[in-house]
This record gives C-alpha cells, structure tokens and sequence, in this order.
C-alpha cells in the first residue's frame, strides 16, 4: 500500500509540474497573440481575455500531459533502479502502473466535474467579452423553452427577433416575430409573419403583418399585411452559426437540457450531443494514456534505446489524440454513430494499451 500511494503521490505531482510548464507557456502565446489580434485595446483587458481562454486551453491539454507525466515518472523511476527494486520485492509491471491509473482516472472525473463547470463559464465569459470588443454586442442569440431568441444591429437601430422554430442552420425561421427599435432606443415597428429566411442581407418575410408603432395613430388599425416583404440584416448564416457558440462554453450538468431546447427550437444538436459523451468518457482516455506510456516507458536503462522507446509512446499518444478528434469532428458532422465518434477512440486506446502491458509483462 505505502508503494502505491508513493507512485500515486509520484505521478501526481509529475502531472502538475508539467500543467504549470503548459500554463505558463500558454499564458505568454495568448497574451501575444490577443495583443496582435485587439490592437488598442487597453491591457488589462488584453490580459482578461488570455486568463479567459486558459482554462480551455489546459483543459484540450490534460490528455497530453497525463502522458507526458507518466512517461517521465516511468522514465525517472527506471534510471534511478526504483523500478528494479519494486520488482525485485515481487511487484510485476501490472501492479506498478495500478496507482498512477487510478490517479489519472480520478484526475479525469475531476475534470468531468469540476474542470467541466469551469471551463464553460470562463469560456462563455470571453465570447461575450470578445463580440463586445469585435463589434460592441451588436447581435446575438439564445435558445429557450418558448423557442429561438436572436437580435441584430446596425446604425439604423436593434431588432429583436423570436420564433417559435427554425431549420438547421438557422437562417429560416418559423412563427416569427421581428421588434424594430430606431437608434434612440424606442420601438418603431413590429412585424409577425409565418416564416422568414435569411439572404442575400436580408430578411425575406412570408405573409407579414406590419405595426407602425407610433404614439400618435393607432396601430392596429394602421395594421397592413403583405404576402412577401425584405427586412435587411447585417447578419449572415455563418455569424447566426457563431452565436451558437461551443459546446464547451455550456456546463456538462446543463447540456442535457440545452440539448432539449435546441431540438424543440429546430435546430440540430449532434455536435453537443457529441460532445457530451466525449466528456463523459475523458476519464477512460486519460487511464488509457498511462498504459501506452507504461508500455514504451517501464524497462530498465540498460535495456538501451530509451529515446527511441520515449519517441514511440509520444507519438503513439498523439496519434491517438488525433483519432480522438478525428472521431469527435466526424461524428458532429453525421458521418459516423455519436456512440462510435465518442467511446470507440478512447475504448480502443484502452485497450491496445493493456494489451500491450500484458504481452510485455510476464505476470
């Protein structure tokens, strides 16, 4: 027991000296980078917008670095004969790798839970920061249970806009109920109408009712109806997409429901959906990584070619990285089962590792 609480504590440690290293690296390409990106913006803002992004970035990261931590605690361990010795006392290879499995599964559902939450809001934080920077909150959308909620801007004024449904890309919308506000601020017009699509920098509205909203007339006897009119928009269906943001800007505990919104509201949810059982099968790639790196890593020094050894389990890591996100990538884009795209990568990484482990130990 005091052997595995030592590897446990081992390998732990090895994995927050290395985050650090990642962190600290980060924080410098990000502030550069946002310094490039808002030129004249003041500082204190371009530094917010890097501390933002940094939890998402280490997080992307986490898979990475609990390789790279057990294929230096490994390597450490084999060049100081700690390894020798452990099995000299009887501990075979599979019983020496146990503990940091154990820690970097539990580091997975840490992630799962905590690292999760966390993510999503600092994430949503800097896409509204960024969009007040980029164009000062002219436009944005949200879904909810009484369907889809969007506003657009321009130097004419806001409109804001709700309907009840909307196709897949958003750019047609159904039941639809369009607010005017001239630049000052007070409404100016409403319009309802059976649907609406976006083209051409435009609103082209199918059977329209019109409300001037002038203080001076009543409005509903002004009322008119059209069977087809233009409303321009600055808006385009790559911007409506945006708005959507990332799945990993809403928490774990939340995309349920916000899953059930979007279908209700007409839009499809594969992508989050898809990102749900990536997250939830994080903590199996993690384990997964420990065993890939135990299989090139764990030998004794004299054994010989240790950079050839350490080469192979880095680019065996990150070539599973990229499966994973191949998968992940495909599956949003419908070209593979949701269950394939998120538990086939990480399952199979498992699994060739622990083959891998118990080809090369002899039990």
């Amino acid at each position: 027991m005091i052997l595995h609480f030592y590897l446990a504590r081992r390998f732990f440690t090895m994995f927050m000296a290395i985050l650090a290293i990642f962190a600290l690296l980060q924080i410098l390409l990000d502030f550069i980078e946002q310094l490039r990106r808002f030129d004249g913006v003041p500082f204190g803002t371009v530094l917010r917008l890097t501390l933002l992004k940094l939890p998402d970035g280490l997080y992307q990261l986490i898979p990475l670095v609990v390789a790279l931590a057990a294929i230096s605690m490994f390597l450490s361990m084999a060049k100081s004969s700690e390894l020798v010795v452990a099995r000299a006392s009887g501990r075979n290879g599979i019983v020496l790798i146990v503990a940091p499995c154990l820690v970097a599964f539990a580091i997975g559902l840490f992630a799962l839970v905590i690292g999760n939450p966390i993510v999503a809001s600092t994430s949503k934080r800097l896409d509204v920061l960024t969009d007040q920077i980029k164009n000062d909150g002219a436009s944005s959308l949200s879904i909810g249970s009484e369907g889809l909620w969007l506003r657009q801007g321009s130097q004419d004024g806001q409109t804001v806009i709700q309907a009840r449904g909307a196709d897949s890309q958003g750019t047609r919308l159904y039941d639809v109920d369009f607010l005017t506000y001239a630049p000052e601020g007070g409404p100016q017009m409403r319009i309802i109408a059976r649907s609406a699509e976006l083209k051409d920098g435009a609103w082209h509205i199918d059977r329209a009712k019109i409300w001037h909203l002038d203080e001076t007339t009543n409005a509903e006897s002004q009322a008119t109806f059209h069977d087809e009119m233009r409303l321009s928009s600055p808006l385009t269906a790559a911007d409506i997409q945006d708005r959507f943001g990332d799945p990993a800007s809403v928490p774990i505990w939340d995309l349920p429901n916000f899953i059930s919104q979007l279908e209700t509201a007409g839009f499809t949810a594969r992508r989050y959906i898809v990102w749900l059982h990536v997250e939830l099968a994080r903590p199996v790639f993690l384990l997964s990584m420990v065993l890939i790196a135990a299989v090139f890593t764990m030998r004794p020094q004299r054994a010989g070619r240790v950079g050839l050894s350490v080469l192979a389990a880095i680019m065996l890591g990150f070539g599973l990285y990229y499966v994973r996100n191949v998968a992940q990538v495909l599956g949003e884009n419908g070209q593979i089962p949701v269950s394939f795209a998120a538990w086939v990568p990480p399952s199979a990484a498992f699994m060739l590792g622990l083959g891998l482990v118990l080809q090369r130990e002899d039990g």
